[in-house]
Protein backbone atom coordinates (compact mmCIF):
# COMPACT_ATOMS: atom_id res chain seq x y z
CA UNK A 1 0.00 0.00 0.00
CA UNK A 2 1.01 3.61 -0.48
CA UNK A 3 1.99 5.57 2.29
CA UNK A 4 0.15 8.15 1.71
CA UNK A 5 -3.03 5.95 1.24
CA UNK A 6 -2.40 4.22 4.27
CA UNK A 7 -2.15 7.89 6.19
CA UNK A 8 -5.42 8.48 4.59
CA UNK A 9 -7.54 6.10 6.01
CA UNK A 10 -5.87 6.04 9.47
CA UNK A 11 -5.76 10.05 9.82
CA UNK A 12 -8.28 12.44 9.23
CA UNK A 13 -5.57 13.48 6.17
CA UNK A 14 -6.54 13.46 2.48
CA UNK A 15 -3.98 12.00 -0.23
CA UNK A 16 -2.79 15.55 -1.09
CA UNK A 17 -2.15 16.36 2.69
CA UNK A 18 -0.45 13.27 3.48
CA UNK A 19 1.61 14.01 0.92
CA UNK A 20 2.18 17.18 2.22
CA UNK A 21 3.10 15.86 5.28
CA UNK A 22 5.46 13.54 3.85
CA UNK A 23 7.52 16.26 2.29
CA UNK A 24 7.68 18.16 5.35
CA UNK A 25 9.46 15.80 7.51
CA UNK A 26 6.47 14.91 9.79
CA UNK A 27 6.29 11.24 8.76
CA UNK A 28 8.93 8.27 9.90
CA UNK A 29 8.62 4.67 8.65
CA UNK A 30 10.63 2.66 10.56
CA UNK A 31 12.40 5.58 12.23
CA UNK A 32 13.00 6.67 8.73
CA UNK A 33 12.33 9.72 6.71
CA UNK A 34 9.55 8.56 3.62
CA UNK A 35 10.02 8.99 0.10
CA UNK A 36 7.22 10.84 -1.72
CA UNK A 37 5.27 7.66 -3.36
CA UNK A 38 6.77 4.59 -1.22
CA UNK A 39 5.26 1.65 -0.41
CA UNK A 40 4.96 0.09 2.76
CA UNK A 41 4.40 -3.09 4.12
CA UNK A 42 2.02 -4.06 6.99
CA UNK A 43 4.94 -4.83 9.46
CA UNK A 44 6.50 -1.53 9.02
CA UNK A 45 6.24 0.91 11.90
CA UNK A 46 4.63 4.09 10.74
CA UNK A 47 4.69 7.44 12.55
CA UNK A 48 2.95 10.61 12.18
CA UNK A 49 3.84 13.91 14.46
CA UNK A 50 6.10 11.75 16.81
CA UNK A 51 2.69 9.20 17.21
CA UNK A 52 2.61 5.52 16.09
CA UNK A 53 0.01 4.67 13.88
CA UNK A 54 -1.82 1.63 14.23
CA UNK A 55 -1.54 -0.97 10.63
CA UNK A 56 -5.22 -2.47 11.94
CA UNK A 57 -7.69 -0.67 10.21
CA UNK A 58 -10.87 -0.60 11.94
CA UNK A 59 -13.96 -0.82 9.53
CA UNK A 60 -16.30 1.70 10.47
CA UNK A 61 -19.14 2.71 8.51
CA UNK A 62 -21.82 5.59 10.03
CA UNK A 63 -25.20 7.50 9.22
CA UNK A 64 -25.65 10.80 9.51
CA UNK A 65 -28.78 12.78 9.26
CA UNK A 66 -27.03 15.78 7.62
CA UNK A 67 -28.58 19.34 8.32
CA UNK A 68 -29.04 21.95 6.05
CA UNK A 69 -26.24 24.25 5.62
CA UNK A 70 -23.35 22.06 5.82
CA UNK A 71 -20.49 21.39 3.16
CA UNK A 72 -19.44 17.58 2.58
CA UNK A 73 -15.44 18.21 3.15
CA UNK A 74 -13.00 18.43 5.66
CA UNK A 75 -12.03 21.52 4.61
CA UNK A 76 -15.26 23.93 3.91
CA UNK A 77 -13.08 27.10 3.07
CA UNK A 78 -15.19 29.37 6.25
CA UNK A 79 -18.28 27.08 6.16
CA UNK A 80 -19.22 24.19 8.39
CA UNK A 81 -18.73 20.61 7.60
CA UNK A 82 -20.37 17.40 8.46
CA UNK A 83 -16.69 16.81 9.70
CA UNK A 84 -17.72 18.97 12.19
CA UNK A 85 -20.79 16.82 13.75
CA UNK A 86 -18.70 13.60 14.66
CA UNK A 87 -15.62 12.92 16.95
CA UNK A 88 -12.16 13.62 15.90
CA UNK A 89 -11.60 9.61 15.32
CA UNK A 90 -14.03 9.50 12.64
CA UNK A 91 -12.27 11.69 10.42
CA UNK A 92 -10.67 9.17 8.15
CA UNK A 93 -14.12 8.27 8.07
CA UNK A 94 -15.11 9.54 3.78
CA UNK A 95 -18.33 9.82 2.06
CA UNK A 96 -20.26 7.76 -0.26
CA UNK A 97 -21.69 9.94 -2.75
CA UNK A 98 -22.27 14.01 -1.84
CA UNK A 99 -25.12 16.36 -0.80
CA UNK A 100 -24.79 19.79 -1.31
CA UNK A 101 -24.62 22.45 0.78
CA UNK A 102 -28.41 22.92 0.70
CA UNK A 103 -29.61 19.49 1.26
CA UNK A 104 -30.25 17.67 3.97
CA UNK A 105 -30.57 14.04 5.49
CA UNK A 106 -28.86 10.53 5.00
CA UNK A 107 -25.00 10.57 4.36
CA UNK A 108 -23.21 7.19 4.88
CA UNK A 109 -19.17 7.61 5.88
CA UNK A 110 -17.25 5.18 5.50
CA UNK A 111 -13.54 3.73 5.53
CA UNK A 112 -14.65 0.47 3.66
CA UNK A 113 -13.39 1.03 -0.09
CA UNK A 114 -15.51 -2.35 -1.12
CA UNK A 115 -19.02 -1.02 0.20
CA UNK A 116 -17.94 2.50 -1.24
CA UNK A 117 -17.62 0.83 -4.40
CA UNK A 118 -21.02 -0.65 -3.85
CA UNK A 119 -23.08 1.91 -3.31
CA UNK A 120 -21.77 4.73 -5.29
CA UNK A 121 -20.63 2.71 -8.68
CA UNK A 122 -23.58 3.78 -11.13
CA UNK A 123 -23.29 0.33 -12.33
CA UNK A 124 -25.34 -1.10 -9.53
CA UNK A 125 -28.09 0.48 -9.56
CA UNK A 126 -28.44 1.41 -5.90
CA UNK A 127 -31.61 3.19 -5.21
CA UNK A 128 -32.02 6.49 -3.84
CA UNK A 129 -35.02 8.16 -2.48
CA UNK A 130 -35.08 11.88 -1.71
CA UNK A 131 -38.28 14.54 -0.44
CA UNK A 132 -38.26 17.14 -2.70
CA UNK A 133 -40.18 20.53 -2.48
CA UNK A 134 -40.65 22.74 -5.69
CA UNK A 135 -41.51 26.65 -5.28
CA UNK A 136 -44.31 25.95 -7.68
CA UNK A 137 -46.84 23.42 -8.56
CA UNK A 138 -45.73 20.62 -11.07
CA UNK A 139 -48.25 20.52 -13.65
CA UNK A 140 -48.80 17.45 -15.48
CA UNK A 141 -46.95 17.67 -18.66
CA UNK A 142 -43.61 18.67 -16.90
CA UNK A 143 -44.23 15.03 -14.67
CA UNK A 144 -44.19 13.42 -17.99
CA UNK A 145 -41.14 14.71 -19.08
CA UNK A 146 -39.14 14.49 -16.03
CA UNK A 147 -40.17 10.78 -16.11
CA UNK A 148 -39.36 10.15 -19.67
CA UNK A 149 -36.38 12.17 -19.44
CA UNK A 150 -34.63 15.63 -19.91
CA UNK A 151 -31.64 16.14 -21.61
CA UNK A 152 -28.80 17.78 -19.35
CA UNK A 153 -25.30 18.62 -19.87
CA UNK A 154 -23.98 15.26 -18.80
CA UNK A 155 -26.26 13.72 -20.41
CA UNK A 156 -30.42 12.10 -19.60
CA UNK A 157 -31.81 12.27 -16.43
CA UNK A 158 -34.90 10.42 -15.59
CA UNK A 159 -36.19 10.55 -11.93
CA UNK A 160 -39.64 8.55 -10.63
CA UNK A 161 -41.83 10.88 -9.24
CA UNK A 162 -44.57 9.93 -6.41
CA UNK A 163 -46.62 13.27 -4.97
CA UNK A 164 -48.18 15.80 -6.12
CA UNK A 165 -48.53 19.60 -6.55
CA UNK A 166 -45.41 21.15 -5.07
CA UNK A 167 -44.38 18.32 -3.22
CA UNK A 168 -42.81 15.25 -4.24
CA UNK A 169 -41.04 11.75 -3.60
CA UNK A 170 -38.02 11.49 -6.04
CA UNK A 171 -36.20 7.97 -6.74
CA UNK A 172 -33.36 7.60 -8.91
CA UNK A 173 -30.49 4.96 -9.16
CA UNK A 174 -27.62 7.44 -10.76
CA UNK A 175 -26.33 10.67 -8.53
CA UNK A 176 -24.84 12.85 -10.73
CA UNK A 177 -23.82 16.81 -9.30
CA UNK A 178 -26.49 18.38 -8.23
CA UNK A 179 -29.28 16.16 -10.89
CA UNK A 180 -32.33 16.48 -9.26
CA UNK A 181 -31.73 20.01 -8.98
CA UNK A 182 -31.03 20.79 -12.36
CA UNK A 183 -33.61 18.37 -13.60
CA UNK A 184 -36.22 20.49 -12.45
CA UNK A 185 -34.42 23.91 -13.04
CA UNK A 186 -34.34 22.83 -16.93
CA UNK A 187 -38.05 23.05 -16.64
CA UNK A 188 -38.00 26.45 -14.88
CA UNK A 189 -39.10 25.05 -11.47
CA UNK A 190 -36.72 25.68 -8.25
CA UNK A 191 -36.22 22.86 -5.76
CA UNK A 192 -36.03 24.89 -2.50
CA UNK A 193 -36.13 21.68 -0.01
CA UNK A 194 -33.87 18.38 -0.91
CA UNK A 195 -34.10 15.86 1.73
CA UNK A 196 -32.24 12.00 0.87
CA UNK A 197 -34.64 9.37 3.21
CA UNK A 198 -32.44 5.96 1.72
CA UNK A 199 -29.87 4.81 0.44
CA UNK A 200 -29.80 1.59 -0.94
CA UNK A 201 -30.77 -0.76 1.99
CA UNK A 202 -30.29 2.23 4.29
CA UNK A 203 -32.78 4.21 5.84
CA UNK A 204 -33.25 7.45 7.43
CA UNK A 205 -35.85 6.98 9.68
CA UNK A 206 -36.68 8.82 12.88
CA UNK A 207 -32.58 9.89 13.06
CA UNK A 208 -32.93 13.53 14.63
CA UNK A 209 -31.17 16.38 12.20
CA UNK A 210 -27.38 16.47 13.33
CA UNK A 211 -27.39 12.95 14.48
CA UNK A 212 -24.89 9.76 13.28
CA UNK A 213 -25.40 6.07 14.41
CA UNK A 214 -22.37 3.64 13.43
CA UNK A 215 -24.36 1.29 10.99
Amino acid sequence: MRLNQFLAKVTDLSRRNSDKAISEGRVLVNSKLPSLGQTIEESDKVELDGKLLSSQIKIQTIQLNKPYGYVVSRDGQGSKTVYDLIPESLHNLKPIGRLDRNSTGLLLMTNDGHLNQKLSHPSNNKLKVYNVKLNKILDDEDKKKIEEGVFLEDGYSRLKLLGGNDKWQVSMSEGRNRQIRRTFDFLDYKVIKLHRVSFGDYQLGSQKTGDWIFV
